[in-house]
């Protein structure tokens, strides 16, 4: 009969095998999942870049097609933003509303730290800011997002690559002379 102290140290040797597998197959499978979310990332940008490279393509047609007048642009409602939805450029009046929530958590992360004087955000500051894990993926995609908001006029961009709270109008292409 084999002992007891024995067969709890087989036991035990038979759970630390077990074990040290498993946290390898952790750590594959956090490799693999930051692969993934890597992906994902590049990909919403990609859909992003494309549905605004459409809108901005469908504008040009129809802004040729039917000319509003300033006076029918100033009072034409905004539409619900959508998800993926194109950043409209910044003016006078247009309510933050006019964004995603993405965006409009973006832009109330910065404008939160432009009262205290503390400066401008890096994009990484800007992922903490939002709750989200400082991943290279993630920190691009927001960095992404507030170069878009910034090229609207929505933020300013320092030239450090850093952002500000700020609103600035911007030439919107194909819009017509503005009087």
């Amino acid at each position: 009969m084999a002992s007891v102290l024995g067969m709890l140290e087989e036991r035990e040797t038979a759970a630390r095998v077990r074990v040290e597998g498993l946290r390898e197959e952790v750590a594959r499978l956090a490799e693999v999942l930051e692969a993934a979310e890597i992906e994902l990332d590049r990909r919403v940008i990609a859909r992003e870049e494309l549905v605004e490279a459409l809108a901005a393509s469908a504008g040009e047609t129809t802004a040729v097609s039917e000319p509003l007048t300033e006076a029918e642009q100033a009072t034409a409602p905004s539409p619900a933003p959508m998800p993926g939805s194109t950043v409209p450029p910044w003016r006078d009046g247009l309510p933050v509303s006019a964004l995603t929530s993405d965006y409009q958590r973006i832009l109330g992360v910065v404008e939160e730290r432009a009262p205290a004087g503390q400066g401008p955000l890096k994009a990484k500051e800007i992922a903490v800011g939002l709750g989200l894990r400082t991943t290279p993926a993630k920190v691009e995609g927001v960095r992404s997002k507030a170069r878009r908001l910034a090229e609207r006029g929505w933020l300013l961009q320092e030239t450090s690559g850093m952002f500000s709270a700020g609103r600035r109008p911007v030439a919107v292409p194909d819009a017509g002379p503005s009087a």
